[in-house]
């Protein structure tokens, strides 16, 4: 993992992202998988997400994704959640009719984690370490 920079700072900002399918329906799978994958990526060069990885279950997602300073996780999720719902259910209309008929693809819920070069341990030793030099 890299460290990125913008004009006035240093960074290296990086979210484990998980979501799933509404009732947790194992719909992400064949060609909605390779179509959700490059969706994801799609979205994510758009807006400026790197992604560090990513991998499709067919009942969830993981995205490990680095972003910069002022973009929130819940911005990312709600982003690539949004659109992939669109376009997913515009390439396979039967899997609204099937599974989805009134509601959306992606349950609200999601589960984000942060991830960095150093441990918080490392932080705080290097914090309390500041004055002793």
């Amino acid at each position: 993992m890299e460290i990125h920079s913008t004009k006035h700072s240093k960074f290296n900002i990086n979210y484990h992202l998980v979501w799933c399918p509404k009732y947790r329906h194992q719909v992400l799978k064949g060609d909605i998988e390779e179509y959700l994958k490059k969706l994801i990526y799609n979205v994510c060069n758009y807006y400026g997400y790197d992604i560090l990885n990513i991998e499709v279950m067919p009942d969830h997602i993981h995205l490990f994704v680095s972003v910069k300073p002022y973009i929130n996780p819940m911005e990312v999720v709600k982003t690539v959640k949004s659109i992939t719902a669109i376009w997913i259910f515009k390439k396979f209309p039967a899997l609204k009719k099937r599974k989805f008929l009134g509601s959306g693809l992606w349950s609200k819920g999601y589960y984000v984690g942060t991830a960095g070069t150093v441990s918080a341990e490392t932080i705080q030793r290097y914090i309390d370490n500041q004055n002793t030099v």
